[in-house]
């Protein structure tokens, strides 16, 4: 209604007072001179303009009122214009329908479309939400407030989320006879609602509510932690059922105390029981949250079995050797340096041993056989030290003992027991072997006071020995200095390596274990010694290590066999990256990016054809280690981890590392066929490998058994002799050519 309207309301209300007015003046004016006669006209007069005054006064509140009452009206109408709700009032015995004009808003329909036909609002109700009908009649029948939640169709397609309040009037015979709706637009909540509901049941991890000591909620991945079937085997359950009361009690010390930590989140490890009575492993966090308007812990968890188990194997690996079970490097100088802090002038010997003639039958009997003459060698060591000290296997075929509060006389006495040990031969495969031990010892504090001097002393007697007949000890002496032992012989000769071009490179195939198809290949380098002929890199490579030559020679091997790939390419073979190792002095230069840049922009060979294999010591400073990592990947290389399973790498810095690839060590590769556990380790490395989302690969491949294992455990990249030997550059490039045509790859 426009302003003329209200002119034309305010006159009649005028006259309506006006007439009230000269009726009642009429009628006091009557019943005053039937009255008082006597009184005089001039107190008549007076009365009636009193009368007439409160008259007027009446009139001017009403007039305020009515204008308060349409400013009020307009500023409501305002509000519900504002705002996502709409409210229906329909009058059932007179069939008067009120309806707000947010109703528009929500529904998209216009306020004479829903007039014309009341039942519009049921009409465009999602057909799957028609069951709400039912449930507010039953309710609106027995005089109940109804909440119903439902969708609509909008005129354009849209669907939308109507919170329906539902209040309903009922005459004496309980007859329904009017209800009034409030209408929400809850279209966001909903769909926010729904998006975590699908997050938490579909997390891979343990989400929980409980409040008042009880179970309120529990997904999916809960139960099958728990081993329950369904939430209905757990919802209600008392929370003490499933985690340990001490674990309770800092949570419900966190409930009690009222500070800024009052929201922070608390992590716990412990032992969980399942419904069968099984402890496991469990790692969880909680946090206070409200829950259905009253106050809870949600919790969120997951199993650690698993993990821990791996773990639990990793760490062995760290300190015990895993062919021999004997403790390894690490433990051995963990023990030394402990006894050497414990009294610095306490008497102790270290014994460096290595096998002779052991190369021999590694190289010509196989890694088989020389594996298991080691494990019988790794006894009878035990056998002759027995509780007088620390034997641990170095790698290779080398061991070094450790001997505490022993004079020369008792080590001479532990050094003949271990020539007694050796006299008889060896037994492997119905095959008889005999190998003996060359022993070089150095004593503390005479010969050094720290662990690096020590062993490298005893690692000097031990090339005496050898020189000397082998099958025989000899102490570290200060003589030994000017001695050309062989030890000292290969370092000078390695250094003229380098000047004289004596360094080659073999290359080993790496293939797709189904299809024999070669996806890469790995740079192996080899010494030709002008005197003593093929030198293997298990005895040269720690010597450059320990020299420091590593990494002059690191970076010769690093140019070779990228300029050969690139060569590889140009002659239209076909494109695979090439592998090469990288050791820890390496890293550790300042310059190692710059290298391997200068490099990569030397010989043209893209960075995605490189493969960077890196050995887990360099754990040894992650933090450092991780920012170099993370450079090399910045330029494009590919990062593996060799010989993983050999070290330790802690699982939580392993996954935050750069890393693409890990390879299998040749030792657990073996143990598919040739050990008790039937291949239990490579198991294990693969499912970590998978679960850290890299790429698997399989070295020291001999036999078509571990091929199958591997295949049917998921790794799916293999090396070895199975497939090739290392090859020179013009024998590989035969292999290439042979597995092109084969495969039908064009040149």
């Amino acid at each position: 209604m426009g302003s003329d309207g209200k002119i034309h309301k305010y006159n009649g209300l005028y006259i309506v007072i006006f007439i009230l007015v000269a009726e009642l003046i009429d009628w006091v004016t009557s019943f005053h001179f039937s009255l008082t006669e006597r009184s005089g006209y001039f107190i008549d007069l007076a009365i009636t303009f009193l009368f007439m005054i409160f008259i007027i006064s009446i009139f001017k509140d009403v007039r305020r009122t009515a204008g308060e009452l349409q400013k009020n009206r307009k500023r409501l109408k305002s509000i519900f214009d504002t705002l996502d709700v709409a409210i229906w009032s329909h009058d059932l015995k007179s069939g008067t329908l009120l309806i707000t004009s947010g109703i528009e808003k929500l529904y998209g329909y216009s306020s004479k479309e829903f007039y014309k036909d009341n039942t519009l609002w049921k009409k465009v109700i999602h057909p799957e939400d028609h069951y709400v009908l039912a449930e507010r009649e039953s309710g609106f029948s027995r005089g109940k407030a109804v909440t119903s939640i439902y969708r609509i169709i909008r005129p354009d397609g849209e669907v939308r989320w109507i919170q329906d309040r539902g209040i309903p009037a009922l005459d004496e015979n309980r007859k329904l006879v009017d209800f009034t709706s409030v209408l929400f637009d809850i279209t966001d909540r909903q769909e926010s609602e729904g998006r975590y509901r699908s997050l938490v049941e579909m997390s891979p991890d343990l989400i929980a509510v409980y409040s008042r000591g009880k179970l309120d909620y529990i997904n999916e991945a809960g139960c099958k932690l728990f081993k329950a079937e369904s939430p209905a085997e757990l919802v209600g359950l008392p929370i003490s059922k499933l985690i340990p009361s001490e674990v309770l009690a800092q949570i419900k010390t966190r409930e009690l105390t009222i500070d800024e930590n009052f929201e922070e989140k608390l992590w716990f490890e412990f032992k969980a029981t399942q419904l069968d009575g099984k402890e496991i492993d469990v790692e969880m966090s909680a946090m206070p949250i409200l829950y259905e308007g009253r106050m809870a812990e949600q919790i969120v968890g997951r199993d650690l079995t698993q993990r821990k188990k791996a773990e639990k194997t990793i760490k062995y690996m760290a300190y015990y050797d895993v062919l021999t079970g004997l403790p390894n490097r690490n433990m051995f100088r963990k023990h030394l340096n402990a006894a050497l802090k414990q009294n610095e002038d306490q008497k102790l010997a270290v014994l460096f041993l290595d096998l002779d003639r052991f190369k021999i039958i590694n190289d010509t009997k196989g890694h088989t056989v020389g594996d298991l003459l080691l494990k019988v060698v790794a006894n009878r060591l035990k056998n002759a030290v027995q509780n007088a000290g620390l034997v641990s296997r170095q790698g290779g075929d080398e061991f070094i003992i450790l001997l505490k509060d022993h004079d020369e006389g008792q080590v001479i006495e532990v050094a003949e027991r271990i020539l007694e040990e050796f006299s008889a031969g060896i037994i492997v495969e119905n095959q008889e072997f005999f190998v003996t031990p060359s022993i070089g010892i150095s004593m503390a504090p005479s010969n050094g006071r720290d662990e690096e001097t020590l062993i490298k002393h005893a690692d000097t007697a031990m090339y005496l020995a050898k020189e000397r007949g082998k099958n025989n000890y000899q102490f570290y002496t200060d003589k030994l200095h000017g001695l050309s032992s062989r030890k000292m012989e290969l370092e000078n000769g390695l250094r003229k390596a380098l000047e004289h071009d004596q360094l080659v490179l073999h290359y080993q195939p790496q293939v797709k274990l189904d299809t024999r198809e070669v996806i890469g290949v790995e740079a192996l380098v080899r010494w030709r010694h002008p005197e003593h002929g093929l030198i293997s890199p298990a005895e040269f490579i720690p010597l450059a290590e320990e020299t420091g030559l590593i990494v002059p020679l690191g970076k010769w091997v690093l140019q070779k066999a990228c300029k050969q790939n690139k060569a590889w390419q140009d002659a239209g073979y076909r494109r695979i990256p090439i592998s090469v190792n990288i050791s820890v002095r390496q890293l550790q230069e300042d310059r190692f990016i710059d290298t391997v840049k200068q490099v990569l922009d030397e010989t043209g060979l893209k960075p995605i054809y490189l493969d960077l294999e890196i050995t887990e010591s360099i754990m040894q400073n992650s933090e450092k280690t991780a920012m170099i990592l993370y450079q090399l990947k910045e330029l494009g290389v590919t990062l593996a981890f060799d010989d993983f399973g050999t070290g330790y790498s802690s699982l939580s810095l392993l996954k935050h590392l750069p890393i693409d690839k890990i390879k299998i060590d040749k030792s657990f590769v073996d143990d598919i066929i040739h050990h008790a556990n039937q291949g239990t380790m490579v198991k294990t490395i693969i499912d970590m490998g998978h679960n850290l989302q890299f790429e698997i690969i399989a070295e020291g491949v001999e036999e078509p058994e571990q091929v199958d294992f591997l295949l049917g455990n998921g790794c799916l990249i293999g090396q070895g002799y199975y497939f090739s030997m290392p090859l020179p550059s013009d024998l590989i490039e035969d292999v290439f050519k042979d597995n092109m045509e084969r495969h039908g790859i064009l040149q």
